[in-house]
């Protein structure tokens, strides 16, 4: 089977107050840069961007700095196109 659509990034919704020093991002190889947005909670579409990171070992995103997100917010984490 041939997927129609798949999206390319990852949304994170938390619904306690959290600080986050990394991430998991299935199926994304080791390498690829990140792209991390605040997420807008009635939208659930994109704000400004918070940090930039690359994928390690098994798709885990390590951040330079933990991100706070306060319940009921969240982010949206972009890989980069292969390649690019």
């Amino acid at each position: 089977m041939i997927p129609l659509h798949r999206d390319r990034d990852f949304t994170f919704r938390f619904a306690e107050d959290r600080m986050i020093p990394r991430f998991h991002l299935e199926g994304v190889e080791t390498g690829r840069s990140i792209a991390v947005y605040r997420l807008n909670p009635e939208t659930g579409g994109r704000l400004d961007l918070i940090t930039t990171a690359v994928t390690g070992d098994g798709g885990w995103v390590t951040l330079a700095e933990p991100i706070l997100v306060r319940a009921g917010e969240g982010f949206i984490a972009v890989p980069s196109e292969p390649g690019a």
